[in-house]
């Protein structure tokens, strides 16, 4: 506590608002955008990588918030204070540091296949301010944030020679032992009996992740198989093409997942309906929208010719 005791005093008004802005790139759209455009624009394979660690990682992450269940900051010291704008998205319990986790595995495998050293440094560089910016805004003390990092490193260096070098059979290998490790995970949420006095709001929150992670691995495994078979679509396009590809292939994700939220949830139930929708998310991202690449460069051939 005394690092954050630190920090909130060096706190001021234009520094908060960059660490607020920093500290977002740890959340579920942040990694959902930079996972697509590598699927999209830059390699597939690499694309699998990013949200493989990511998958796991969030599910490793949820897990050792249920087991641990260590309060939150200003939980194990009522005189801490922290920056309001933050306490949204910082419910339920506080080890490891989901954002850290979540951007120290995005950035880390971006880095760990790029060739440039420029943007490795600049991936390093966000990940690391994401954790410190955990800790400026007072939502994580140092233990969950080193703790969050560890768990993404070695999601990054384990999953690479899979992914990366691996065969097919590898990498199927790996995406049935993930939809595994989600399977148990809904059941630990779903069945293991939790104290009355546990963090009902990170029960919930912990439930809802399990059933999204179950829906994303089972649309992954389809969507690795079925567009090699049908689609095979390529990552290269001039610039113009690259951007339709990434603004208006986003643009049909983020209508995915809010239009079917309230009819899927009023047919499904809440949890099931979420399943169901991140799984019709991942193969309108993985199979549906790469299917008009083709049109785009052949639009962009007819250009050229023209």
């Amino acid at each position: 506590m005394q690092l954050l005791y630190l920090l909130e005093k060096i706190r001021v008004p234009g520094l908060n608002e960059l660490m607020l802005l920093i500290t977002r790139l740890g959340e579920e759209t942040a990694f959902l955008v930079l996972a697509l455009i590598v699927f999209w624009c830059v390699d597939k394979r690499r694309g699998y990588y990013v949200m493989a660690v990511g998958f796991m990682g969030t599910m490793v992450n949820q897990i050792l918030k249920l087991v641990c269940a260590v309060p939150r900051p200003w939980v194990l010291d009522p005189e801490f204070t922290i920056l309001e704008q933050a306490r949204e998205a910082a419910a339920g319990y506080s080890f490891p540091s989901g954002h850290t986790s979540t951007a120290v595995g995005t950035f880390g495998a971006i880095a760990a296949t790029e060739k440039r050293r420029w943007l490795r440094s600049v991936c390093i560089v966000l990940a690391v301010l994401v954790g410190f910016s955990r800790m400026y805004v007072g939502v994580h003390t140092p233990y969950d944030v080193l703790a969050g990092a560890a768990c993404a490193v070695l999601l990054v260096i384990g999953f690479k020679p899979i992914v990366m070098g691996g065969s097919d059979k590898a990498i199927h290998i790996l995406l049935g032992a993930m939809v595994a490790v989600g399977i148990g995970y809904l059941l630990y949420v779903q069945m293991y009996p939790f104290p009355a006095d546990f963090d009902q709001h990170n029960l919930a929150s912990a439930t809802n992740n399990a059933y999204t992670m179950i829906g994303c691995l089972v649309g992954v495994v389809i969507v690795y198989w079925a567009e090699k078979k049908w689609v095979d679509f390529s990552t290269e396009g001039k610039w113009w093409v690259q951007l339709i590809k990434i603004v208006l292939g986003l643009a049909l994700v983020l209508a995915v997942k809010a239009g079917l939220k309230t009819p899927l949830n009023w047919l499904f139930g809440e949890f099931v309906g979420r399943a169901v929708r991140y799984f019709l998310i991942v193969l309108a991202a993985g199979l549906v929208w790469p299917m008009t690449f083709r049109f785009w460069n052949k639009l962009d051939k007819k250009r050229g010719e023209a």
